[in-house]
């Protein structure tokens, strides 16, 4: 199955759960509205024509500030993309999905985001999740042990955030 077709099927599959495609990226890639992706990854997992059972990396990706290819959309707003690189080694493909997430859960700054956690699916998803969790502040909803991963527990802040700004001092230690 190639990805024009693999898309074609997720659409007629899951309908409104798929928001876009772009099959002209490097790798395909899909976004996803958050309540179809635990459906979504699953099938895509077990799907014997499929069998995509590598979750290769979970990204977090901020787009704090206006994106000048999407600023002729008037819809566009400051975001957080959470980003799932998918690989079925048995039948050789690669796909991508994206989860799009506004940058504070009810536009309440502090309130994380949050997506489905996917750990019931990719055991490795146990790791990405944390780190994507603790440098960029995504909250993955179900995650048996989201605690930080890189930085200290009592560390303020997601320092992947681009409107993150470091302190001047941690714990005694002057950071600039």
């Amino acid at each position: 199955m190639n990805a024009a077709e693999l898309c074609t099927d997720l659409q007629t599959r899951f309908g409104p759960g798929v928001l876009g495609v772009n099959l002209e990226a490097i790798d395909p890639w899909i976004e996803l509205a958050p309540e179809a992706l635990l459906p979504v990854c699953q099938f895509l997992r077990d799907e014997p024509s499929l069998q995509f059972n590598l979750l290769n990396c979970i990204t977090g990706v901020d787009f704090c500030h206006t994106d000048p290819k999407k600023a002729a959309k008037s819809s566009w707003q400051p975001h957080l993309e959470v980003v799932y690189h998918l690989s079925s080694l048995a039948r050789r493909h690669r796909l991508v999905l994206k989860l799009t997430r506004p940058r504070w859960k009810d536009g309440i700054v502090g309130q994380l985001p949050a997506v489905p956690s996917v750990t019931g699916i990719w055991k490795t998803a146990l790791w990405h999740e944390r780190e994507v969790y603790d440098l960029v502040g995504v909250w993955f909803d179900g995650h048996p042990d989201l605690r930080r991963i890189l930085c200290p527990e009592d560390w303020v802040g997601h320092p992947l955030r681009k409107d993150y700004e470091m302190p001047l001092e941690y714990h005694g230690i002057r950071g600039r």
